[in-house]
């Protein structure tokens, strides 16, 4: 049988190029648009949103001379020492001996600190590692739920979907941190994860009851014909290949939930959200800033989706999760 001919516009290599030149002619486009804003582009600040160099100085504490005694600094007043805190790390201005005067500037030192768009990443991804963790736990528990033989069981889990899933997320959000976070006297932080991990459990709870229900039936009774109880069956059996089967769709509901971690944000949680609006606040430069934000974003997520990727792929090699 002879090689189905292949279209000009169906060759993969030129479908990149293709592709590519779409999307170069968009940015060109963008770019021009840009440039006819009325607009002070700030780029040259965005480095210090990552990293930044803060110099630290010391006073003088008192009237006195400055004066060194085994490595330790001192000012010598007439009756006493008064030591101070720095080291051969610090640039001093006096030299020893010298007569100096409180508020004097008597020595500084150049120090590296993290940028205040680390600080917000680092947050954004405690909230949403805590909270993954939660969705997941709460996502099995309230699965199993809804295929329990039990009525009240499965009564609670449709409830619990039904409200959950049919409220939007952010006041989900203000009414757990105004009204639960305030009865026990929760950290906001906290509260931010427990309503991140709430939300997105009944949806998790869905995705795997979905994938649960797609295994033939005739594995678990072909389990118990064998001896291995419902619950082993299930944990090394079903529960395997339902993971291998929501794989893709779980790893989208991770990537949601790091995307919609931005909302704690409105409960003072300082994460990247509410730090690119701090910045915006502070630079007067909302542009440069929120497209900063939106590609550490895009990493995290992109990031994810990779690792994603090789997840299902490896599973696939082998058969099943192992």
């Amino acid at each position: 049988m002879g090689k189905k001919h292949q279209s000009l516009a169906q060759n993969k290599n030129l479908g990149h190029l293709i592709a590519l030149g779409f999307y170069l002619l968009l940015g060109y486009a963008l770019y021009i648009a840009a440039s006819n804003m009325n607009y002070v582009w700030k780029w040259n600040s965005i480095p210090e949103y990552f990293w930044y160099t803060e110099t630290a100085s010391i006073e003088a504490p008192a009237d006195g001379k400055f004066v060194q005694e085994n490595g330790i600094y001192y000012i010598q007043k007439i009756d006493e020492k008064v030591k101070l805190e720095v080291d051969s790390t610090y640039t001093f201005d006096y030299s020893l001996g010298e007569e100096v005067y409180e508020g004097d500037f008597l020595a500084s030192k150049d120090e590296n600190k993290a940028g205040p768009v680390l600080n917000g990443l680092w947050v954004t991804l405690q909230i949403s590692f805590f909270a993954a963790i939660l969705t997941f736990f709460i996502g099995i528990l309230i699965a199993l739920m809804k295929l329990s033989s039990y009525q009240f069981l499965k009564d609670i889990a449709t409830v619990y979907i039904t409200v959950v899933r049919g409220t939007p997320l952010l006041v989900q959000i203000f009414l757990f941190y105004f009204i639960v976070a305030n009865i026990f006297e929760l950290e906001r932080f906290v509260a931010g994860v427990l309503a991140l991990g709430i939300f997105f459990g009944a949806y998790m709870a869905e995705i795997l009851r979905g994938a649960i229900q797609s295994i033939d039936k005739g594995q678990l009774e072909a389990a118990n014909s064998l001896g291995i109880s419902k619950f082993q069956a299930m944990r090394h059996i079903i529960l395997p290949q339902a993971f291998k089967r929501a794989l893709p769709t779980l790893v989208g509901e991770m990537i949601a939930l790091v995307k919609d971690s931005s909302l704690v944000s409105v409960i003072s949680i300082t994460d990247l959200t509410k730090v690119g609006k701090e910045i915006v606040a502070n630079t007067f430069s909302p542009f440069e800033t929120w497209i900063v934000i939106a590609l550490v974003y895009l990493i995290i997520t992109s990031t994810m989706s990779y690792i994603g990727h090789r997840i299902e792929k490896r599973m696939g090699e082998k058969g099943g999760m192992s």
